[in-house]
């Protein structure tokens, strides 16, 4: 049995009910001590019932859960969360409405330090079945991700929908998504049972996704510093990534 702290994913655009399911989870009565690590707080946040003192950026809840935000790197906030770890059994990362979770997700295995301490148990993503359509027509990016990337997709706000469009927008979904486990709901009322412990994130298919996963992203695959004349240059570069880490240069011209 492991001994990493298990770590659930929950995505899905602003409104599909995330932080409805999220207060949901740490309202009832299950047992389980949580660390909450919110990109939102403060504009959507935790039930401030919940809340005893956030004067600090790790802070504790009535319910016997932390709770902390993430303004920066999420490695520096999960490694001082671990600091604390007797005090929590899992964590719930709540990512921000326009978040692709594979960043998220890649955090947990390509950081050595993340991935002694941590164990992505699943991700799951909200739906608002009365709008998502839009967001598919128009193959946002964002959404194809969220959908693509959970383990647990939650039809929300079914109530609002006819069986017959719900039943569409579940077959659209499982075409792109045919591993994920669907669960209709209303004021994201799912089996948090089926939600929690989920055994593990689908890495192959995220492999199958995205085959660099697993690859360290950096924000240039290249730098370097030239001394010049003064004048006017252009500089014209080849697209990366360059394995020898070198540089096309043409089309120089002193003006």
């Amino acid at each position: 049995m492991s001994n990493k702290i298990p770590v659930t994913v929950l995505t899905g655009f602003l409104g599909s009910g995330k932080t409805t399911l999220l207060n949901r989870i740490l309202s009832e009565e299950h047992g389980l001590r949580i660390a909450v690590i919110e990109n939102e707080f403060g504009e959507i946040g935790i039930d401030q019932d919940l809340v005893i003192n956030a004067d600090e950026e790790i802070f504790e809840m009535n319910n016997g859960c932390i709770c902390c935000t993430v303004r920066g790197d999420l490695i520096r906030i999960l490694t001082e969360l671990a600091e604390r770890k007797d005090q929590f059994d899992r964590v719930i990362l709540e990512t921000t409405g326009m978040a692709d979770p594979g960043p998220v997700a890649q955090t947990f295995f390509v950081d050595p330090a993340i991935s002694k301490l941590y164990e992505l148990d699943g991700i799951i993503t909200l739906v608002d079945a009365k709008h998502v359509s839009t967001h598919l027509d128009e193959s946002t990016d964002e959404v194809m991700a969220q959908v693509a990337f959970a383990d647990r997709i939650i039809l929300n706000k079914a109530d609002l929908v006819s069986t017959q469009d719900m039943s569409n927008l579940k077959t659209r979904l499982q075409d792109m998504n045919q591993m994920a486990g669907f669960y209709s709901a209303t004021m994201a009322d799912a089996p948090i049972s089926e939600l929690l412990d989920i055994g593990g994130f689908n890495i192959q298919r995220a492999m199958d996704m995205k085959p660099n996963f697993l690859e360290p992203e950096y924000p240039f695959e290249w730098g370097g510093i030239w001394q010049l004349p003064a004048g006017q240059y252009h500089f014209q570069f080849a697209n990366g990534p360059d394995p020898d880490m070198a540089f096309l240069l043409s089309n120089v011209s002193n003006k």
